[in-house]
């Protein structure tokens, strides 16, 4: 089993609760709620239904619910899910009058009570004995979303040439053009937590077959933990899917979806988690952290690419001049440069302001181009013609001043720590409150002093005066009265 997690280091805006087990006595509503989205589906629908019932009877420790979605269907499907709901209470349908299996898992989840959501296929081509390795991590709190996959290593698959080559070729598109990790988007077998839902799926805007890759890949860029499980899987010789349709819509929402991520136009901060959440936020004794923790992690990366600057100069030294040779060695390092303390030293996860990040780090760049160029062109006007060994020498020097530079701009412009760590110390860390507020009273006393003393002023100011005016005239009457002997 394979689990994705790229959680993001900040988090602007926490909406999710932290990841909690589920009590073991949950009794109040289903714990899962399985939807079964259907369009012409009178043959094979009572079967399956009947089937997936008599499995979670036997093999599910939580009470569950199967919600048939029937998607305008025109056959007697209405007849044969209405029929299968009266016949057991574990069985509810819903009808919506527009098409589109998207639409169908937007409407039931949106309205489910149930804290764990999935849904499969109606042929249930996926091996049920998955099912409840699918739905564990989330009853753990482990994982936020869970999908099955055909094309992991211990998955067994039965299905033909045409069909196996396309949902490879479409899954490398999507790591290819959307970076996606996980390893199979189109499997019909998929769960997630009813609160993720909650934020999620409002963020989703395909209402058909892409709907699953979307919410996938915003999940993932989100920071959520995606949890694989490989499955046994028979193909459906009778599947009505539309090959080409389904693929051209499916490129399309490609397209629609990573031009919104690359212009930054989606909320994906909703779906952060609370601080702490994230083992990784915790401090441990031995174990750097904060600033000691930044400081090792950008000394590393400064250093290597230091090395890397230091070649790519020298390469391009060999046929061209010293300022011509500096400014493309020093740009290509510090793209490098900026991804590396990104992921290693901030612990930015995700793509998430990416390339915002880059475009603060060029204006880093700069600053250090000046500085380099700066001492090339004083090595120049002092010495005329400086050897190779001089030129590095010097360069080495501007780009440790430069680096320091970076250091400090990196932290405090363009990673800056999003989260108060002194809040959430204050509320899970008793043992340390006072010292972490003491720390946070110190570092903004002068700021907080300094804006409610703007903003209060002129009130203080008229009350203190009426308060003491009286005060002050009785005490200053005598010192300034007039002096009856000078009086004509």
């Amino acid at each position: 089993m394979q689990t994705t997690d790229s959680s993001p280091g900040g988090a602007c805006s926490v909406t999710l609760p932290a990841r909690a087990h589920l009590p073991a006595g949950w009794r109040d509503v289903p714990v899962l709620d399985i939807v079964i989205p259907v369009y012409n589906e009178e043959k094979d629908l009572g079967p399956c239904v009947r089937r997936l019932h008599d499995h979670l009877v036997r093999t599910f420790p939580y009470p569950f619910r199967i919600t048939i979605a029937d998607n305008a269907s025109t056959d007697r499907t209405p007849q044969v899910a209405a029929g299968l709901a009266a016949a057991s209470a574990d069985v509810e349908y819903r009808r919506l009058e527009q098409k589109g299996r998207g639409r169908a898992l937007r409407a039931v989840w949106s309205a489910s009570d149930a804290p764990v959501l999935a849904y499969m296929d109606v042929d249930l081509s996926t091996d049920l004995n998955a099912l409840l390795p699918l739905v564990a991590p989330l009853i753990s709190g482990h994982s936020d979303l869970a999908i099955g996959s055909r094309l992991a290593r211990s998955s067994r698959v039965v299905r033909g040439p045409k069909r196996e080559f396309i949902s490879r070729t479409y899954n490398l598109i999507l790591r290819g053009s959307l970076h996606a990790r996980f390893s199979d988007a189109q499997c019909g077998f998929k769960a997630i937590r009813g609160d993720v839902a909650a934020v999620l799926l409002p963020l989703v805007e395909d209402t058909g077959w892409f709907f699953d890759t979307e919410m996938l890949v915003l999940a993932e860029r989100a920071g959520l933990r995606i949890h694989e499980v490989p499955v046994d899987w028979v193909d459906d010789p009778d599947s009505t899917v539309h090959l080409v349709k389904t693929a051209t819509d499916d490129l399309k929402g490609v397209w629609r979806v990573g031009r919104a991520l690359a212009v930054g136009a989606l909320p994906l901060d909703r779906l952060a988690r609370p601080f702490g959440d994230d083992p990784r936020d915790r401090q441990l004794t031995g174990v750097p952290g904060g600033l000691a923790r930044q400081l090792v992690g950008f000394c590393v990366v400064g250093a290597l690419s230091t090395l890397f600057y230091l070649l790519l100069y020298s390469g391009f030294r060999t046929f061209t001049g010293s300022q011509v040779a500096n400014a493309p060695a020093l740009l290509v390092s510090a793209v490098a440069n900026t991804a590396a303390n990104r992921r290693l030293t901030f612990g930015v996860r995700g793509r998430d302001r990416a390339m915002r990040h880059q475009a603060q780090g060029l204006v880093v760049f700069a600053i250090g181009l000046a500085l380099t160029s700066g001492s090339l062109a004083a090595l120049g006007a002092a010495s005329g013609d400086p050897s190779h060994s001089t030129e590095l020498a010097v360069l080495i020097a501007a780009n440790l001043a430069a680096t320091v530079l970076r250091f400090l701009l990196l932290r405090a412009w363009v990673f800056p720590e999003r989260r108060s760590e002194a809040s959430y110390e204050l509320t899970h860390a008793p043992d340390h409150a006072a010292d972490y507020a003491a720390d946070y009273a110190a570092d903004h006393a002068a700021d907080y002093a300094a804006d409610y003393a703007a903003d209060h002023a002129a009130d203080y100011a008229a009350d203190y005066a009426a308060d003491h005016a009286a005060d002050h005239a009785a005490d200053y009457a005598p010192d300034y009265a007039p002096d009856p002997r000078n009086a004509r």
